[in-house]
């Protein structure tokens, strides 16, 4: 059988945890701070460095709130072309950012954007992913991330491991953890990566967004559920 590129690189290779920021009309969506929450604590066992993905048009000055909540790192895609949500641009700029970088877990909200962005980068970096996440843990021995979700209709839960590709991608439930607390003295870098919007193509556009109007709270920000 042909290999393809990574089957032939050392899983060595691929260190840090890495995730991904979600940010709407220049506030960022409070998974992100549950994803560096739960990051930071996967980077800290394996003794490797947490960084975050930002992508917009205006965003750079959210970078820092993302190294406040435990980012040591912040990859900040900002040009107007990414202003609005579009899966394929997206996708490919966080697929040749992992390519390029080689992070061995990435971390996405399994919300309405992550789960049109993340299986588009799996595709592309040739790895596996699983949906849903409710725990994540690193395994006793080696490097493997155990991504326990509910399965057969929420009547078991099964624990899914990638040992043979990378990064080990997983999208996690909102609210499933919690948002890390702000330290505003924290230190961290900052890398604004260029985007060349002539080279990117997408088969269609965004028209207008439609926000939601509910009178009472969403059912997925509720506390306490009977």
């Amino acid at each position: 059988l042909r290999k393809t590129q990574q089957d032939a690189v050392s899983l060595d290779e691929y260190r840090g945890v890495w995730t991904i920021a979600e940010q709407r009309n220049g506030e960022l969506n409070d998974v992100s701070f549950e994803l560096l929450g739960k990051g930071r604590e996967l980077a800290d066992e394996l003794g490797t460095e947490l960084s975050a993905v930002l992508l917009g048009s205006g965003v750079t000055g959210m970078a820092q709130d993302l190294i406040h909540r435990g980012a040591d790192r912040v990859h900040v895609v900002d040009d107007p072309a990414l202003r609005d949500f579009l899966d394929e641009p997206y996708a490919n700029v966080v697929a040749e950012l992992i390519l390029r970088h080689k992070p061995e877990i990435v971390l996405t909200g399994a919300t309405t954007l992550g789960r049109s962005l993340i299986p588009r980068v799996a595709v592309q970096v040739k790895t596996g992913l699983t949906a849903d996440c409710t725990g994540l843990a690193i395994e006793d021995e080696g490097r493997q991330l155990l991504q326990t979700r509910p399965a057969f209709g929420g009547n078991i839960m099964a624990t899914i491991i990638c040992p043979n590709k990378r990064p080990q991608m997983a999208t996690v439930r909102p609210r499933v953890f919690k948002k890390s607390a702000p330290d505003t003295s924290r230190q961290g870098e900052i890398i604004r990566v260029p985007f060349d919007a002539a080279s990117v193509t997408t088969r269609y556009t965004t028209i207008d967004f439609i926000d939601e109007i509910v009178e009472t709270i969403k059912i997925e920000d509720a506390d306490i559920i009977v």
